[in-house]
């Protein structure tokens, strides 16, 4: 049925876009935009979630990231070219890309704190901090829809659709501390969206530069699957596991996130 759907989805985008990609990719990048403003929505509601609400939404969201770093990314490069290497040299990039990211831009984790350069600590207010870090996190998401459907339209498309899915409980993680932090509602909500927005680039610039330089997709696809799962490794794990006492709704949350990217790339198979 999956499968059916998302073949038919091809088509009918296909047809809409007049078989360009780049149509097709920013039709992908409002979708994921639109789920993560949808969850951004949801902090006019924060009083009602409870504490261990936002942990079960990023590890969710990290499940669904570790599967799609494999299953849309690395492991299709790889068949693609029969060859280690050119996906190897494209993890290592992505994985290098996130890491000089995360080292010069400032931003904050709910966690960890503070990230980036000393001298722009006091800089920059604690919402910005807060937003430019789960920009940061949205990065390899847009790049990897973008460049995925470059690469296979339906892929690319069951992606989108597994990143949209994700979407929406990042955007409930990027709206919810900010509306804790202060007594305005439209703030919080507008930071939401501004990080989806820069996820929806993402994908227009993913697609944009592997539609030019095609020979390079495998690399792309490396460069993606290596920077999403930096992110999850590094970024996401450590902080949704901040609260012990929540360990096995977070795991569960965790797998179900798993499941769900599993079971949708599986059905296109």
């Amino acid at each position: 049925m999956l499968e059916n759907f998302v073949v038919s989805l091809s088509n009918y985008l296909l047809t809409l876009s007049n078989g360009n990609l780049m149509i097709v990719a920013f039709y992908a990048g409002l979708f994921v935009a639109l789920m993560t403003t949808f969850g951004a929505l949801l902090a006019i509601f924060s009083n009602k979630m409870p504490d261990w609400g936002i942990d079960v939404c990023l590890s969710f969201a990290a499940g669904v990231m570790i599967v799609a770093s494999f299953t849309s990314l690395i492991l299709p490069a790889i068949e693609s070219t029969s060859s280690f290497t050119p996906v190897g040299v494209g993890i290592f990039l992505g994985i290098l890309l996130i890491y000089t990211i995360d080292r010069f831009v400032p931003h904050k984790h709910l966690v960890k704190g503070y990230e980036g350069p000393e001298e722009l600590k006091d800089k920059l207010r604690v919402t910005w901090l807060i937003v430019l870090a789960v920009i940061i996190h949205n990065l390899p998401e847009g790049l990897a829809v973008g460049t995925s459907i470059v690469f296979d339209l339906k892929t690319g498309l069951v992606t989108a659709i597994a990143v949209g899915i994700q979407d929406f409980p990042e955007g409930i993680v990027v709206s919810l501390p900010l509306a804790t932090l202060q007594k305005k509602r439209l703030q919080p909500i507008l930071m939401g969206v501004l990080s989806g927005v820069a996820e929806w680039i993402m994908v227009l610039v993913g697609a944009f530069f592997f539609t030019i330089f095609h020979n390079l997709l495998p690399y792309g696809l490396g460069l993606a699957g290596g920077a999403m799962l930096y992110v999850t490794v590094k970024e996401m794990i450590p902080e949704i596991y901040k609260h012990e006492k929540n360990e096995l709704l977070v795991t569960a949350g965790f797998f179900l996130g798993f499941y769900v990217m599993l079971f949708l790339d599986s059905m296109l198979g």
